[in-house]
């Protein structure tokens, strides 16, 4: 993978879980990983109010954003990064409160050398 690319995927959701989160009581962000089926899978979860069902159907197309300074572009971009590395990105709400993105990556053996 291109380290920077998926840094900034990372940074990205970051940020989006700590603005969901702003003025909620309860903030807490979690990020996780685990391989599953050769898969590493990848959670960014908040404890923000979730995803309005709305904004849900159309969360990865460009321009779309409940941001007021925002251009919705993000996760656009996100899911291109991630498709372009052969892995796939969504978004769910957690049961409780919040919302969880996730995205995966093919998992590689590193050559000898490496």
């Amino acid at each position: 993978v291109d380290p920077v690319q998926i840094q900034q995927v990372l940074v990205n959701l970051v940020r989006n879980a700590l603005d969901a989160m702003e003025g909620q009581v309860r903030r807490e962000l979690t990020v996780s990983t685990k391989v599953e089926d050769d898969m590493a899978v990848v959670s960014v979860a908040d404890t923000g109010p979730g995803l309005d069902e709305t904004v849900a159907a159309r969360l990865f197309q460009p321009f779309v954003t409940t941001k007021p300074q925002g251009m919705g572009m993000g996760l656009s971009i996100n899911q291109t990064i991630i498709r372009n590395h052969g892995g796939r990105l969504w978004a769910v709400n957690n049961p409780d409160t919040g919302a969880t993105f996730q995205f995966t990556l093919p998992v590689s053996e590193r050559p000898d050398n490496a």
